[in-house]
């Protein structure tokens, strides 16, 4: 990749968490029950589940593996980084922010969890003989064409 798209990358992945710490508001999300952040969270994870598949399947097949890889970096590490500094050191929670805000943690994972797969998935599917399509006719014994 080039720097100008680790940059892009790297500020999309910062103004999502702010967009997520503003949703978050007033209390990032402890506001809510844990089975809403339950709920909550299998969907976002069904949501990043069909991004990958659109992003990933947008590329060119040589670039998925490195594309995930990146991807997946850039929203996690960005992410954690944050979330220490506002939860473990502005809020004043220390390491400890990592089970109380649990369902942030899962977020520092679930990226990698999700796209490195797909991209593998995928390779493995884009050279993977179609079945939909005919036999040659050499192959099924029909020479005569």
């Amino acid at each position: 990749m080039k720097p100008a798209q680790h940059l892009s990358l790297l500020t999309q992945g910062v103004v999502v968490w702010g967009a997520f710490w503003v949703a978050g508001l007033p209390d990032y999300y402890q506001q809510y029950s844990p089975t809403a952040l339950g709920v909550g969270c299998t969907l976002l994870s069904v949501a990043i589940s069909l991004a990958a598949l659109y992003v990933l399947s947008r590329g060119r097949p040589e670039t998925r593996l490195s594309r995930a890889f990146w991807i997946s970096f850039y929203y996690t590490l960005p992410f954690a980084v944050l979330d220490a500094l506002y939860c473990g050191l502005y809020l004043g929670h220390g390491a400890s922010y990592l089970y109380m805000y649990w369902y942030l943690t899962v977020f520092y994972f679930s990226p990698w969890l999700t796209f490195i797969p797909t991209a593998l998935l995928l390779r493995r599917f884009s050279r993977a003989p179609r079945r939909d399509r005919p036999a040659s006719r050499q192959a099924s014994g029909d020479v005569s064409a």
